[in-house]
């Protein structure tokens, strides 16, 4: 959906178009709204607080709506020492919003070639106990092992038994941000000097039009459109 038509579509759920009621919204107020809506409405879907309640790709349609946003990227780990019973990644990427998986191969004097290893994401906080349980702590054997994530890193865990390979990291990342030819860009505080689009398919743009008309709403106290579009966005989420 093109930006102008964007406009059009929140003017006419705001303004009533003839009307020119709340007429003094700038582009930029649209700009921060829309941009904020779609951070909204994807939270919602990764953790299935929506009408459905379905998250993290629990349905088709769930799958279809959030697979844009799936991605991967390869990491550079580093061991402190030999004995060290993790590796621990460079930063996350800039645009990293939640985790999905992390493929990794270990390499062992019992297993030279290169061997894929189950990991899963555990809690910093269960870190010890998981080292020493011996149905759960890490294991060239068995393949598998687990990770955790802080201070923007990603540790994965070996107990000093293995080396690792270099991972692949799935993550879901941020939407992009509209942005409006001439217009302020409000993340910025520059003159946009081209037009970006929203990349979501016209039907997911058309819920993001409902959200970014409620929190508009919500900022000029115009309750009626507020609860109107409130309701659109949550029915068909």
């Amino acid at each position: 959906m093109t930006n102008n038509l964007l406009q059009v579509k929140i003017k006419q759920r705001l303004n009533k178009l003839a009307s020119f009621d709340y007429d003094n919204l700038e582009c930029w107020q649209i700009i921060e709204a829309f941009n904020k809506a779609q951070l909204e409405w994807f939270r919602r879907q990764v953790h299935g607080h929506n009408q459905g309640k379905e998250g993290d790709e629990s349905t088709k349609m769930n799958i279809d709506d959030v697979q844009l946003m799936i991605v991967d990227t390869k990491l550079t780990t580093w061991n402190a020492t030999e004995s060290a019973t993790y590796y621990e990644t460079d930063l996350l990427p800039d645009d990293y919003l939640y985790f999905k998986r992390l493929s990794v191969n270990c390499i062992s004097d019992c297993c030279p070639t290169p061997r894929p290893l189950i990991t899963y994401l555990a809690q910093v906080g269960d870190v010890d106990n998981l080292l020493v349980d011996d149905f759960r702590k890490p294991s060239a054997t068995w393949g598998e092992t687990f990770c955790t994530i802080s201070n923007n890193k990603i540790k994965i865990y070996t107990n000093g038994e293995f080396k690792l390979g270099k991972p692949t990291l799935y993550y879901f990342r941020k939407p992009v941000d509209i942005e409006i030819l001439n217009c302020i860009n409000p993340s910025t505080g520059a003159v946009s000097t081209t037009d970006v689009e929203c990349e979501f398919k016209d039907d997911i743009v058309e819920l993001l039009i409902d959200e970014t008309c409620s929190i508009l709403a919500g900022d000029i106290e115009s309750m009626n459109q507020y609860q109107r579009t409130k309701q659109n966005a949550t029915l068909n989420n």
